[in-house]
């Protein structure tokens, strides 16, 4: 077999573990591995205009596959760029490889042109970051960083020299050693004979799911069925449990609405399931709680503990399901079922007023106008900030559609990467990008890669002219906004100059008609819609020290936060409650 170099042996490693295409700025350093991607044939280089861009592109087809997904930077600023994205997939436990070219081999520590020490820089948002300073490390070393990436899933850097790429490496066609499927694991036996002790021991239950709950809708289900206990969710659990969910009492946390809160803080027994919910305030400390989580060092970290069970959700439900005994009583449940629809119908007032007569336009009617007319597989990504709120509480999950964002890492400008990376993956499922104005001007370069690429994503819009999440936050504090506003854009204007589709809309009445077309339209549209930046949303539990910076700030701004469709759920839920 002829030798391969160690680009080339880089390149065909990353394609028998799965990965399809790997998203960068080319430049010196990186160009054997390009080139080695060019006459590979089974991966696509996808050039994008910002390297973290690459990097969300990445983490978002690791989010919705599961599987190993890469991206690349130059050497110096280059790979620089990546590292706000790699946080982002990393802490969202994305199996990314990102790969870092370095500076020439012999230069490395003498302050060469654009020197950087990637293998160091990257170690924060990493779970494996190492240097290859000779081709004999090939291919033990990317070896190990697919492992890492792929079985505690995370990121792993590779920092490659550009001369060694060039080299030959010592050895022919490396195998790929590694199983790409994750076990299923279960508690052992005398943790699920305490958990059962506890759940059985406990008049009432409260159910609250994360991410982890992913794969366990019917399980989750069976559980609270047999216990009458209400479910709430984190933000990231709402695609996984919401839907066909007739025990959902809402979401808690700083964009939380419904019941959940009540729900956790007036049960007998917590159990937290796949959740590493950070507000720490939201969580009851006069509960007896439980958490269940595969990722161990989880565990406790948020809250004090009754019991700690490491294990995998859906197994561990599967094994405790039936062990527990069957509770008699709904009134717990009942109670709280009737308190969410209570909670839902007076923020549903808040918004409805004249909803479809008001301008500037009320984020929340489009966002409730963009539910009701997307696809029912469609992949929804989320800028942080107001854009998180309204997608919070308008986006109906149904189990066929995802909802993406930087739900731990916070970032800005998340939301049109990831959609670069979700639609690679599959050109005819829709993906909609709801993107603030701020988010998208700051990569809003990569607009471009829509276009150059026939990408048909729909980025909607919400141009308020401001960081409204900031001018919340401000406003919290007793302080006016300040240094958030931004002059207005005419970004479909711009989106046309591109080439893409770009739709302007100023008033309600044309928000149906305008997602209809851009969604009709074959190939990347932009719906900018110049939505009130009055329009902000407060927590369903805020402190009077809070109220009292509102009372400072807000006398004459619109504190909204309607819920959408899901009054529509929770009342089905009430109806459907058994009366004795």
């Amino acid at each position: 077999m002829p030798k391969q170099t160690v680009a080339e042996q880089y390149v065909d490693l990353l394609a028998r573990a799965g990965v399809r295409r790997m998203y960068g700025v080319v430049g010196d350093s990186l160009n054997p591995v390009v080139d080695a991607i060019r006459r590979h044939g089974a991966l696509e280089w996808v050039q994008v205009r910002h390297e973290e861009v690459a990097a969300f592109a990445a983490g978002a087809e690791a989010q919705l596959t599961g599987r190993l997904a890469a991206c690349a930077g130059s050497c110096g600023p280059g790979n620089l760029h990546l590292i706000n994205g790699l946080f982002d997939a990393h802490r969202s436990m994305a199996p990314v490889l990102a790969l870092a070219a370095q500076i020439p081999s012999g230069e490395i520590g003498t302050g060469y042109f654009q020197e950087t020490h990637p293998d160091r820089l990257f170690e924060e948002c990493s779970h494996y970051s190492e240097l290859i300073s000779s081709p004999r490390q090939m291919p033990r070393v990317v070896q190990t960083a697919i492992q890492h990436a792929v079985g505690r899933r995370g990121v792993s850097v590779v920092a490659l020299p550009g001369d060694i790429a060039a080299e030959n490496s010592p050895v022919g066609r490396a195998e790929l050693a590694m199983p790409l499927d994750r076990p299923a694991v279960r508690p052992a036996d005398q943790e699920l004979t305490r958990l059962t002790e506890l759940v059985d021991a406990a008049e009432t239950v409260t159910v609250f799911c994360g991410r982890g709950v992913a794969g366990a809708h019917a399980e989750v289900m069976a559980f609270a069925e047999k216990v009458k206990a209400p479910v709430g969710h984190a933000l990231r659990g709402k695609e996984h449990i919401q839907y066909d969910n007739p025990y959902d009492v809402g979401m808690s946390g700083l964009l939380g609405y419904g019941a959940a809160y009540e729900a956790m803080h007036e049960c007998d027994l917590l159990l937290l399931l796949g959740t590493d919910f950070p507000y720490t305030e939201f969580l009851p400390r006069h509960v007896r709680t439980v958490q269940i989580d595969i990722q161990p060092e989880r565990l406790g970290r948020r809250t004090q503990l009754d019991f700690a069970v490491w294990g995998d959700v859906r197994e561990t439900l599967r094994c405790l399901l039936p062990a527990v005994q069957e509770k008699p009583s709904r009134r717990f449940l009942d109670r709280m079922l009737d308190r969410h629809v209570h909670a839902l119908e007076g923020a549903v007032g808040a918004y409805t007023r004249n909803v479809d007569k008001h301008t500037p336009i009320h984020p929340e009617y489009v966002a409730a106008v963009l539910d009701e007319e997307a696809a029912d597989d469609a992949v929804f990504t989320v800028d942080t900030g107001m854009c998180c709120v309204w997608a919070a509480r308008y986006l109906t999950p149904n189990g066929r559609r995802r909802i993406l964002g930087s739900f731990v890492h916070g970032s800005m400008a998340n939301a049109l990467p990831q959609a670069i990376g979700a639609q690679f993956l599959d050109r005819t499922r829709q993906v909609v990008s709801l993107s603030g104005d701020g988010g998208f001007s700051m990569l809003m370069g990569d607009f471009l890669t829509l276009v150059q690429y026939g990408l048909p994503v729909k980025v909607v819009v919400f141009n308020n002219s401001s960081l409204g999440m900031v001018d919340l936050e401000m406003m919290v504090d007793g302080l006016p906004p300040y240094g958030t506003g931004y002059p207005d854009t005419d970004f479909a204007a711009i989106a046309t100059a591109a080439g893409a589709r770009g739709i302007r809309v100023e008033k309600p009445t044309e928000v149906r008609d305008a997602l209809r077309a851009a969604f009709a339209h074959d190939g990347p549209a932009l719906v900018d819609v110049v939505t009130d930046p009055n329009a902000l949303a407060i927590p369903p539990k805020i402190t009077s020290e809070q109220l009292t910076g509102f009372a400072l700030s807000a006398s004459r701004t619109v504190l909204t936060g309607g819920v959408g469709r899901m009054i529509q759920l929770a009342r089905t839920n009430v109806r459907n409650v058994p009366r004795p």
